[in-house]
């Protein structure tokens, strides 16, 4: 009895140890690493406002809608959002449907008709009409940017060709050149465009 009292007790110290080394301070080591070497990317990369206010992250979609959910003309569009009411970041996740889901088919059709109702026929890309899988993705695909531009630009009163030279400006190539398809954030791409 006694060698098993001794044996718990050592096993619940070691516990308390390495709780305490791994649990907290591994955490503040990382943290403190983080917040030396690249303190923009620890702390969210937030886009803050002239005056300093936060206004955005370059990590998370927004919506660009009024207070009804109709869309923004003079602003691009972002990818349809799936996390809570609308890229939420507490609430982060894709719909989970499957392609045959019947909830999922009408959700794509729906925004089918929106997007055509916005920026009028022709080939609509997938991301257009489709959640990420986190429902936060702040990053459109050029063509869904391009197919907006002649919207953005009348909705502002600007030359088409303007619009067009903000997207090329804005597009991210492929990571380390041939990972992934060349990419908007929509954004920045709107601050930009708020900014001219």
């Amino acid at each position: 009895m006694r060698i098993t009292l001794r044996t718990a007790g050592v096993a619940v110290r070691a516990m308390l140890v390495f709780t305490a080394v791994l649990g907290v301070g591994y955490m503040l080591l990382i943290t403190a690493i983080g917040q030396v070497a690249m303190p923009f990317q620890a702390d969210g990369s937030l886009v803050r406002s002239s005056d300093g206010e936060v206004v955005g992250s370059e990590l998370v979609g927004q919506s660009f809608q009024d207070a009804s959910g109709a869309a923004l003309p003079e602003y691009f569009q972002s990818r349809p959002s799936a996390a809570g009411d609308g890229y939420d970041a507490a609430a982060s996740s894709g719909s989970n449907l499957g392609p045959e889901n019947g909830d999922l088919v009408a959700a794509i059709e729906e925004r089918q008709a929106a997007s055509r109702a916005l920026d009028g026929t022709g080939d609509i890309p997938a991301d257009a009409v489709t959640a990420s899988g986190s429902g936060l993705d702040p990053d459109i695909s050029v063509a869904n940017a391009e197919r907006q531009a002649a919207r953005v630009a009348e909705a502002r009163g600007i030359p088409v060709s303007d619009v067009d030279a903000l997207i090329v400006e804005h597009t991210v190539p492929r990571d380390l050149g041939f990972l992934g398809e060349p990419r908007v954030n929509v954004f920045e791409l709107n601050r930009a465009l708020d900014a001219s």
